[in-house]
């Protein structure tokens, strides 16, 4: 099974090296040329433009920034539906709008291509570990296609309907994360200033019913969760500005069914603020710098 994998980020890259490790063949493409070296280094074959990557593709995986991205690389000039043949696999796990998968999967059904969804949960930690949870959208049969091709990058593939219903997951999901990590680094940035260890006020957070993904896996206080992005200075991780615009994308959703957000509106605003602070690029965790900085 041949493998384009397109987007070689801080969560694409690790996707694929796991498949590299697994030993499958994976081709791939990325604008970086850091993100194309490491994939080199690890064992991908290189390629110049996504539809190259694409051409003797069995199976193609997306993990790119935006919905402007994906119907490029998909739709446009030179995308890779062109290219593929009758058959073929097409997986994206980016996390955009339902809308713009569902139209996508429309016209590689036109072409005998099938297109579904599968955006991850599980940040650069699981990404690297392979136990990513992937939210599928598609129809079962070709889930269990999906499975098999998902299985050395994750954990948990769960079926969460026809296409589209993958993004809805996962944007529900970064709702409750984006506003779980402000939380956690509230309290926190709270017991700091009160003068509890952090050590200790984590501890007992993560033993007692406080305990979630944040405070346990990715506590934004430095030096309590192992290998989290907060113990480097908040890099190489889930960057800020992708985690606004995935709650942009749940406040937008909830807009066009007329479902109220109110904490989703408060913590967009604090990583709105945190991105115009020069800060986009960090860790969503780096949200407890505003309240470390209100200390002065």
């Amino acid at each position: 099974m041949n493998i384009a994998f397109i987007g070689l980020g801080n969560m694409g890259g690790k996707m694929a090296h796991n498949l590299l490790k697994a030993g499958l063949k994976v081709h791939g493409f990325d604008l970086s040329e850091v993100a194309i070296a490491h994939f080199t280094e690890a064992g991908g074959i290189t390629h110049a433009n996504p539809q190259a990557a694409a051409e003797q593709a069995d199976v193609v995986i997306t993990m790119l920034p935006a919905a402007k991205h994906v119907k490029e690389v998909y739709l446009g000039e030179n995308g890779v539906l062109a290219v593929l043949k009758k058959g073929s696999l097409c997986i994206d796990s980016s996390t955009i709008d339902p809308q713009t998968i569902k139209d996508i999967a429309v016209v590689g059904a036109e072409q005998g291509i099938q297109v579904c969804d599968a955006p991850v949960s599980g940040g650069t930690i699981g990404a690297q570990a392979g136990t990513l949870t992937f939210m599928v959208g598609t129809d079962l049969n070709t889930f269990e296609q999906v499975q098999s091709v998902l299985k050395p990058m994750g954990k948990n593939i769960v079926h969460c309907g026809e296409v589209g219903a993958g993004q809805i997951a996962k944007i529900c999901n970064n709702l409750i994360l984006g506003i779980s990590m402000a939380a956690v680094a509230e309290g926190m940035a709270l017991g700091a200033k009160l003068g509890i260890d952090p050590q200790a006020l984590a501890g007992v957070i993560n033993s007692s019913s406080g305990r979630c993904w944040s405070s346990e896996v990715c506590n934004p206080w430095p030096g309590i969760s192992a290998n989290a992005p907060a113990g480097r200075g908040y890099s190489d991780g889930f960057a800020t500005q992708l985690m606004l615009k995935d709650l942009g994308l749940a406040i937008e959703a909830a807009g066009q069914v007329k479902q109220p957000v109110l904490l989703g509106g408060l913590v967009q605003q604090l990583y709105q603020q945190l991105c115009m602070q020069g800060n986009a690029q960090l860790d969503f965790s780096s949200i407890i710098q505003q309240y470390l900085a209100k200390e002065a």
